[in-house]
């Protein structure tokens, strides 16, 4: 006897198969198209930044360079230097001196001579940030004279000439 078998269906009828090949796609697509997919409003927009600059930058410490054994009727070069320990540039423009000694008696302005200012309009570099070097910029020249007077000058014998240094 000839039995007529019908086949096992393994994966469901073709109607089946086809719902889940087209549930597949739709899912995959949805997948991808969800990762790529972007809306938005177009719109303009505005703003602004700010920051407030440093007061100050500290200042120059000034110095003057002169030699001992200074006499009667000589002279001596005065060469002034500048430091900068802040960190950005700053400028020396004139400077201005005025002179005094330690001893009494020896009135620096009876004995001694040298200009009241200085032309200097030197730029003196800052120290980069996180350095401890400070150099020092030669900011002019003067000549400081001791004047032979006709009065007795003992009292400036060893005497200390002091150089006061400003700046602006």
């Amino acid at each position: 006897m000839n039995k007529k078998t019908t086949p096992v269906a393994t994966a469901g009828t073709v109607k089946q198969r086809r719902v889940r090949s087209i549930a597949l796609v739709a899912t995959a697509m949805l997948l991808v198209g969800s990762g790529g997919a972007y809306a938005y409003w177009s719109t303009t927009g505005s703003g602004s930044g700010k920051a407030t600059n440093g007061p100050s930058n500290g200042s120059l410490v000034l110095i003057a360079h002169l030699a001992d054994g200074l006499t009667p009727g000589a002279s001596v070069p005065v060469t002034y230097s500048a430091t900068n320990a802040g960190t950005s540039s700053l400028r020396v423009g004139t400077i201005a001196q005025t002179g005094t000694t330690n001893a009494p008696g020896c009135d620096f302005a009876d004995n001694f001579t040298i200009a009241s200012t200085v032309s200097s309009n030197t730029r003196v570099m800052g120290t980069p940030a996180n350095q401890t070097a400070v150099d020092e910029t030669v900011a002019g020249t003067s000549t400081l004279m001791f004047l032979d007077t006709a009065e007795n000058q003992d009292a400036c014998k060893g005497a200390i000439v002091t150089l006061d240094l400003t700046s602006n």
